[in-house]
């Protein structure tokens, strides 16, 4: 598996490079007075540029496209290939295989008209692409004229980014009933924890771990990464080492599953260990977060500048690889806070769930706007989520707008999960109770002051 900016940029290149020749192609039609080819082409021709490659995937990838030259009458090799795509983007973590998915999609489209397998495969990339808006309405069609299980869930996974839980619940059972398997197990499991039941949520992916297959080795890691990682809030640190190790397993060296193992081998202090599976993870997937939580074992370390060269790559990138994630690292730092305010404004007119009204009311907080940061990390707080980093800014806003009872309850819930908070978010928190126990003593001078005050005018 690889993943980097260089990949990225060499599938765009391809996508250019076809289009540029497929325009110097129309017009050099056109000087001839014959037809220009039809546009709906162009897709076709992007996806079956060779990429090389040497694994299994590539090879059958490449068997695809030879497929879909061969055959011009039958959509079906086409739709294969766009899956084929999609499967290389998530073991890859290259987000411009999705783009050829999309390409696969509207080819389907342009050589044989709408059908319900392009509007699953076109809607499958964009909510992937983080396009949630422009992917509802494809889910909507198919839920209303087809129905089958993945339909349920593509509109389930669009809802839920839009942060419409009930909606994309009851979208989500309709996936379940209709077929309880790994994938509908795990997005029941998911919407379950954002809804604060966290128990629930590790039964629920407990089912669709037990249903995985090494026929489907990513799926698998990913639903394992997600059970250890409530295995590890709950506290079973034995039984989530295990799962994780299993997910590992199942996919040798995936990107979420090292990103877990490290957290939770920083959370028992074994910072040195935490490094190597860290490094490996930001190596192979360097999003934000996986850069974030690599430089945070750095220092603990004692490698401030490794660290910093890891920040510098996710200052230079972070903002286009992962917006939302970045303007919570920029408030958290307390630097460039009206950048991070700027993203995460951006972020929320495409995503309205917790996790992105979390980001803007952090965001708001560092940039000096308390009132507007307590509107939306209440929004934020509404579903009853379990997260600490969610209740560590709740009470850190609500200290510094002097809602002290508010600011207690919540970096209370923070402390109980402190084994999930990033070194610098416990230093953090550490700080942040000690602040409020000064604020506690002196709100209760106060108040003492104030009754004697009343009592001496009474007497």
């Amino acid at each position: 598996m690889k993943h980097n900016f260089e990949s990225i940029i060499r599938i765009l290149l391809i996508l250019m490079v076809a289009y540029a020749t497929g325009c110097e192609r129309r017009v050099t039609n056109s000087s001839q007075k014959k037809a220009a080819p039809p546009a709906i082409e162009e897709p076709c021709r992007f996806v079956l540029t060779g990429l090389g490659g040497t694994t299994d995937l590539d090879n059958r990838i490449a068997e695809a496209q030879q497929r879909v030259r061969a055959s011009v009458t039958s959509s079906n090799a086409i739709e294969q290939l766009g899956w084929l795509f999609v499967a290389k983007a998530r073991v890859s973590f290259d987000p411009g295989f999705y783009k050829l998915a999309e390409e696969c999609a509207l080819c389907m489209e342009g050589r044989f008209g709408r059908s319900q397998e392009a509007l699953l495969l076109h809607g499958h990339v964009l909510h992937n692409l983080h396009k949630f808006k422009e992917a509802e309405p494809l889910a909507q069609e198919l839920v209303a004229s087809r129905g089958r299980p993945f339909d349920f869930g593509l509109l389930g996974d669009v809802l839920m980014e839009q942060g419409r839980l009930d909606d994309a619940l009851a979208a989500y059972q309709r996936m379940l009933d209709l077929r309880p398997d790994l994938h509908s197990y795990s997005r029941g499991a998911h919407l379950r924890w954002l809804k604060g039941d966290v128990e629930g949520a590790k039964e629920l992916m407990e089912l669709a771990a037990s249903a995985a297959t090494p026929l489907d080795a990513e799926s698998a890691a990913w639903v394992h990464t997600r059970l250890a990682g409530y295995q590890f809030q709950l506290g079973l640190a034995a039984q989530a080492a295990r799962t994780c190790a299993a997910a590992l397993d199942y996919q040798s060296n995936y990107p979420p599953a090292l990103l877990l193992r490290g957290r939770m081998l920083l959370a028992d202090g074994k910072a040195e260990r935490a490094v190597e599976a860290l490094r490996l993870a930001a190596k192979m997937n360097p999003l934000p977060e996986y850069q974030w939580t690599l430089a945070e074992a750095l220092r603990a370390t004692g490698r401030a500048d490794e660290a910093g060269a890891v920040e510098s790559q996710l200052r230079r990138r972070g903002a286009v690889t992962d917006p939302r994630t970045f303007a919570l690292f920029l408030a958290t730092r307390g630097a460039a806070p009206q950048a991070a305010v700027r993203l995460a404004k951006a972020e929320l007119n495409n995503r309205q769930d917790i996790f992105t009204h979390d980001a803007l009311g952090w965001a708001l907080a560092a940039a000096g706007d308390l009132n507007e940061a307590t509107v939306h990390i209440s929004q934020a707080l509404a579903e009853g989520t379990q997260d600490p980093r969610l209740f560590l800014h709740a009470g850190i806003i609500y200290a510094k707008s002097g809602r002290i009872a508010e600011a207690d309850r919540n970096l209370s819930l923070a402390s109980g999960l402190a084994h999930l908070l990033l070194p610098s978010e416990r230093n953090l928190l550490t700080q942040s109770l000690s602040s409020l126990q000064g604020m506690r003593t002196e709100l209760n001078n106060v108040n003492q002051q104030t009754n004697r005050k009343e009592l001496v005018q009474h007497d």
